[in-house]
């Protein structure tokens, strides 16, 4: 049976470190960051680009869950919502796949930190401090197995998605 593992939390939290890493720790894996989907200059969003995004992730999703080369699919992105979630497992052949639905959190303090070392390095803007802490709460809310990274390496959270 496939594995398609869905992490999700605020910006700076880990997705994409974590998601990285399961790639390697699995066998035949593939992973997908939602931000490549609609990766622009300059970044838009607006009705258009957010209906644009879904297809493109769920197209390139499908298509990886019916190629026999995959047997684990890790695709991360902002989910702040339950509809984000839900709009893209509906749009999923997802017959015979395991489905695990992770949210990544942290403290404010560590996101904070985490944040401000992307800006001072050139990655991230100051205002990302803000808008990321205020979503950080949303992510409590969803229909999904919390994993609370502030006291953890990368490593050790993805092993924790690994024990699911």
């Amino acid at each position: 049976m496939k594995k398609l593992y869905l992490i999700n939390g605020t910006m700076g939290v880990g997705k994409t470190t974590i998601g990285q890493i399961l790639k390697k720790k699995l066998n035949k894996s593939v992973f997908l960051d939602g931000d490549w989907c609609w990766d622009s200059h300059p970044f838009q969003v607006t009705d258009e680009t957010k209906a644009m995004v879904i297809d493109n992730i769920c197209y390139l999703l499908n298509n990886f869950l019916r190629c026999t080369a995959y047997e684990n699919i890790v695709f991360c992105w902002v989910m702040d919502r339950q509809e984000i979630i839900d709009t893209v497992l509906n749009r999923l052949d997802t017959e015979n796949v395991d489905v695990k639905i992770v949210s990544l959190v942290c403290s404010e303090e560590a996101l904070t930190r985490r944040i401000d070392k992307d800006v001072r390095a050139g990655l991230r803007r100051v205002s990302s401090i803000e808008n990321s802490i205020s979503r950080l709460s949303s992510y409590y809310a969803l229909d999904s197995i919390k994993i609370d990274t502030t006291a953890k390496t990368p490593e050790e959270v993805a092993e924790m998605v690994l024990r699911l």
